[in-house]
């Protein structure tokens, strides 16, 4: 599951997260053998899924004009709702789940660079230095991005939460 949530935040598509996963695992399987043990098993898999993630992406936004869909709706990029906790109203359910999909849009609007970082330690919870091995990238780079990928997260979000300009019309325009 922390692989596919992974997985899922950075394709967006749910049915195309499966089929990453999947050759994820199949990756795994067959490389176990190669794993040296100079990280944990656990960033080594992560590792695995955000180049497989990011592969897919690749090859995907290439041949994306070649492909025609049949349904195209908001539902079918979203990542699977988690369960609510008991006792929460369903006002708070609803605001909560608002919330989070303001976040997840936010998320998608983010480069890649700066949204792998800031889920794998804002979601995943990775450390810096786990973050760090999974993308080969030095540790100074990894703070710097995910400063920089919180920032304009952040950015966004006001964006998006920031009542729209009022219209005022004319009396002329009205009658």
């Amino acid at each position: 599951q922390p692989v596919y949530n992974l997985v899922c935040r950075l394709v967006w598509d749910q049915a195309e997260a499966c089929d990453v996963v999947q050759e994820v695992f199949i990756k795994v399987f067959r490389k176990i053998g190669a794993f040296r043990g100079d990280s944990s098993l656990r960033t080594w898999i992560y590792r695995i899924a955000v180049n497989e993630a990011r592969n897919h992406c690749r090859w995907h936004g290439r041949h994306r004009g070649h492909e025609v869909g049949l349904e195209r709706d908001a539902e079918s990029r979203n990542c699977p709702a988690t369960l609510a906790a008991d006792g929460l109203s369903p006002f708070d359910l609803a605001l909560e789940r608002e919330q989070q999909h303001l976040v997840e849009q936010a998320l998608a609007e983010l480069s890649p660079a700066f949204r792998s970082v800031v889920v794998l330690r804002d979601v995943e919870e990775l450390s810096y230095e786990e973050i760090a091995g999974i993308l080969g990238l030095p540790l100074g780079t990894v703070k710097s991005r995910i400063l920089r990928g919180r920032e304009a997260l952040r950015k966004l979000l006001q964006q998006k939460l920031e009542p729209a300009p009022r219209l005022h019309l004319s009396p002329q325009l009205v009658e």
